[in-house]
């Protein structure tokens, strides 16, 4: 049964950027449903299931409001030597929203869009990035990832510095 043009018209749209902001809260609820990481200290931790691959958690840094840290497998990428796939993730405590700061590492928003990116290309942009992150959260929840798959790792076992982008 399909819609008539006044059904269509009285159903309320969702603008990009309220799927955006959407977005940014689910990722909140499976982050720190699957990891918590407002509660961990700051440092390298590894998600391990039969299985699959070895998930490194590195909270990069833990602020009043926020909580800063990348997600990535210990698989390198064969030019830059940097976890891929890997995603900075800024975890805003009082809102409620996770959202994905960029996806490469030394890959800032002005390297992939230019300069001057309109209002509409940097949100498609956002929805690209936080789309793969809620993508990746609901697959390692499958594979089960979970707080009680992590344990806490030195530093240099995970394979590199942390260096937090803005």
């Amino acid at each position: 049964m399909s819609l008539s043009p006044t059904q269509r018209q009285a159903l309320p749209r969702m603008t990009r950027f309220a799927w955006l902001m959407g977005l940014y809260g689910e990722n909140y609820q499976r982050l720190t449903r699957m990891f918590q990481p407002q509660s961990l200290s700051s440092g390298a931790y590894v998600s391990r299931v039969p299985g699959g691959l070895d998930l490194l958690v590195e909270v990069i840094e833990q602020h009043a409001y926020t909580v800063e840290l990348r997600l990535s497998y210990r698989m390198r990428d064969a030019q830059t030597g940097q976890p891929d796939p890997s995603a900075y993730v800024r975890l805003y405590r009082d809102a409620r929203q996770a959202e994905v700061t960029h996806c490469y590492v030394g890959r800032h928003w002005q390297d992939v869009l230019g300069l001057h990116p309109s209002v509409q290309a940097m949100v498609s942009h956002r929805l690209r990035m936080n789309g793969f992150l809620n993508k990746w959260l609901d697959y390692l929840d499958g594979q089960g990832h979970g707080p009680h798959t992590l344990s806490s790792i030195e530093p240099e076992a995970a394979g590199e510095k942390n260096v937090a982008c803005a």
